[in-house]
């Protein structure tokens, strides 16, 4: 990092729409690629996948994050990157991952009350309570299901 960039922790969380489906081998080599990059710069953060559309939130160094985020706008595997929401962090909401993944696939016919079924009410809202709601919801169920895989 140069002296003249941002050291301001930020999250920076977008969606977007796959160019194509991604197969589980893709995804594979995308989050192989993801952790690597991150890592190196020093950034955390999780990437969910549903239907064609991903939601990604990126920590970091303020600088390091924006300009990730353009390189990943431009990258063809995606298209109509919609960032979300921006904001300066006390402390990382995702300090254990270089890039932590899921899947959001329904697994039985029947879903419970409340499910969320998409990012829908993430990319509508055009208020940001409801934006930090959701995404703090996401947040809660990516880590609920990470801790239960742990201690499985």
């Amino acid at each position: 990092m140069t002296s003249t960039e941002s050291t301001e922790l930020t999250s920076l969380v977008y969606t977007s729409t796959a160019s194509a489906p991604f197969r589980a081998t893709a995804l594979d080599h995308l989050l192989a690629q993801c952790r690597a990059l991150n890592e190196a710069k020093e950034l955390t953060g999780m990437l969910l996948y549903r239907g064609e559309r991903f939601i990604q939130v990126l920590e970091g160094p303020a600088d390091v994050v924006r300009r990730l985020a353009r390189t990943i706008e431009r990258d063809p595997r995606h298209h109509s990157m919609r960032v979300l929401l921006e904001e300066p962090l006390d402390e990382r909401r995702f300090a254990d991952w270089t890039m932590g993944y899921r899947s959001l696939q329904s697994e039985a016919a029947h879903v419970p009350d409340g499910f969320r079924d998409s990012f829908a009410d993430l990319e509508d809202s055009s208020e940001r309570s409801t934006t930090l709601r959701a995404l703090a919801e996401l947040t809660m169920w990516f880590r609920v299901r990470a801790d239960q895989e742990v201690h499985a």
